[in-house]
């Protein structure tokens, strides 16, 4: 190897600067003396110097004295240095950089010579495409001609091109990365995602598990961080009885417990509106979550704030697990519940597991400040809630609940349409009992069907509704029950207007279908009322003929079936209303 030197002759010192190998400083380049052949210099000229390298040419100092060895770059890099005998393992490490690199760049001048190739093909043959489907997993396959058969293509990247003429499995060095990425995908995808996927599943369901994987990650963190300031409190490092904070553990928990006993009643109520509970119970969640950060804080009030908190998340849990099924049972298109569950799990596993992992990380270097724990878990709660109420967004509840129908009603009542899925549920808040919390998803496209007079509408027949009402506290008088029971005998329910409220009685023999057809007969109650200007007289003259509730009763008989039809078309499961009525119940005696 040679070295080829320029420097001018008059020059007696280099520059001082760092090398990036040693920490002395770089030293003048030795004299002409310690090169093999050199030129005779001539007086401010430049003169070529060319020397042999590593070779020994003085007494033994090898170049470059006898306690340094060589100083030039060459020999710093390559380690022939003997000052520094540490840094000679390195050697084969930069030897080995060297050659990857080469190998890097004839790859890539090679992909790009395949892709201008693959570009400047002229051939304009239209491939012939078939699908392979097995178990709802669909996979591409073209026609090869030479072989006559249907193969599945390669992979081509812009940045990693393949040619299009190898559609054999050669092995190369190509397209092993290309096809182990494939591979690695197709595994993600089978672990994480329901099979047969999108078509297996409803259009929201990837928004949605997206956000709720953020939530989950956030909401890990939180519990690391809650646990580590649970265990400050009870005195783990601080020479605390183990008995004594294993009881105070246990008490915490078994209180907490309680909560989840106690809302179990009210079961029903998630099925009605699920977007809110899950929302009011993500907020319970982080609230308890809170009250155990705080914890330090006030040691002798453990067992009370513990079960405060126990009790939060006992709750919060009941809640998430029972809206769960309502989402993923939403989500299932071709009536796999059971795997959408078991995938939804799975990304839960996986959201959890980087959680434990940030929150250990940031566990770590809070430890037991109690000031940087709640600074630290206000932005990471502000994360939770902000991926929660898009996951919730991003849901397209496809069952009728009374909100809902009335919805959809009010709108086919008013113009003859059904308005689409998404844009009821765009529409719906996800509180609708609370107006002063109706907190509505943000739609990003205004709705083209909903008109004002059926939103107002939805929210007037809410209120105004008592599904379920006693029998003994409407009628009064013999002649009015006789009248009610008379008009509604063929039906499974029996409705009325009284004290501005739509009074619904429902019969033993009500089903979930009943209960929907007494909401379309509601709402167009509703438009006789506003659009026509009729009022409800007595029970007995609007039971009569041309009264309000006879009228309104012909009408739901003749168009029920058409509106119930339209839905379904429009994507709507119309088999049932979704509601939780009052438990009293009527058995006429006909």
């Amino acid at each position: 190897m040679l070295l080829l030197s320029l420097r001018p002759t008059t020059t007696t010192t280099t520059p001082t600067r760092l090398s990036p190998y040693h920490h002395n400083l770089w030293k003048p380049l030795p004299s002409t003396s310690h090169f093999q052949t050199s030129l005779k210099p001539q007086h401010n000229s430049l003169h070529l110097v060319v020397k042999t390298s590593g070779v020994n040419t003085g007494g033994g100092n090898g170049g470059g004295g006898g306690n340094g060895g060589s100083d030039n770059w060459w020999d710093r890099w390559f380690g022939n240095n003997d000052d520094n005998n540490n840094n000679n393992n390195s050697n084969p490490k930069r030897v080995l950089y060297f050659l990857i690199l080469a190998l890097i760049i004839q790859l890539a001048s090679q992909a790009h010579a395949i892709y201008t190739e693959t570009e400047t093909d002229t051939d304009t043959n239209e491939e012939v495409v078939v699908w392979e489907v097995k178990g709802g997993k669909r996979t591409k396959l073209i026609s090869d001609n030479l072989a006559d058969m249907f193969v599945v293509p390669h992979v081509n990247w812009p940045w990693w091109p393949l040619s299009k003429k190898t559609l054999t499995s050669t092995v190369s060095f190509g397209n092993v990365v290309p096809t182990m990425w494939v591979q690695c995908r197709e595994l993600f995808m089978r672990l994480m995602l329901p099979e047969g996927y999108p078509e297996s599943v409803t259009s929201d369901y990837m928004e949605y598990s997206l956000w709720r994987g953020v939530q989950g990650i956030a909401a890990q963190v939180s519990s690391v961080l809650a646990t580590q300031s649970l265990l400050y409190a009870v005195g783990l490092g601080k020479g605390a009885i183990p008995t004594a904070a294993a009881v105070n553990w246990v008490l915490k928990d078994g209180i907490g417990y309680l909560s989840k006993i106690f809302l179990s009643k009210f079961g029903r109520h998630f099925d009605v509106n699920p977007k809110g509970w899950r929302l009011f119970a993500d907020f319970l969640e982080n609230a308890a979550f809170g009250m155990e950060i705080l914890t330090p804080a006030f040691p002798h009030l453990f067992v009370p704030i513990g079960a405060a908190a126990g009790a939060g998340q006992s709750a919060a849990s009941l809640i998430q697990a029972a809206t769960r099924s309502c989402f993923f049972a939403g989500f299932a298109a071709q009536r796999n519940f059971a795997e959408v569950i078991a995938k939804g799990e799975a990304q839960g596993m996986v959201s959890k597991s980087i959680g434990i992992m940030v929150g250990i990380v940031l566990a770590n270097y809070i430890q037991a400040s109690t000031p940087l724990a709640l600074a630290s878990f206000g932005v990471i709660t502000w994360i939770h809630m902000f991926c929660n109420v898009k996951s919730y967004q991003s849901i397209q509840l496809r069952t009728l609940n009374p909100y809902r129908a009335s919805l959809v009603f009010g709108e086919y009542l008013l113009s003859g349409l059904v308005p689409s899925v998404k844009e009821v549920n765009d529409e719906e808040p996800f509180f609708p009992a609370l107006p002063l919390l109706s907190l509505k998803p943000a739609s990003k496209v205004e709705n083209k069907l909903l008109s004002p007079e059926a939103k107002e509408a939805a929210a007037n027949v809410g209120q105004r509704l008592e599904l379920g009402s006693k029998l003994s506290e409407i009628v009064k008088t013999k002649t009015d029950a006789h009248a009610l029971l008379e008009l509604y005998k063929n039906e499974g329910y029996i409705l009325t207007e009284q004290n501005s409220k739509f009074c619904v009685i429902l019969k033993d023999t009500c089903s979930p279908q009943d209960m929907l057809r007494s909401m379309f007969h509601v709402s167009y109650l509703y438009w006789l009322e506003k659009n026509v200007g009729l009022k409800s007289v007595s029970i007995r003259d609007d039971c009569g003929l041309g009264g309000m509730l006879q009228i309104s009763l012909e009408y739901v008989e003749r168009e029920f079936n058409h509106a119930k039809h339209d839905g379904e078309l429009a994507g709507w499961v119309t088999d049932s209303l979704v509601a939780r009525p009052l438990p009293h119940r009527i058995r006429p005696d006909y």
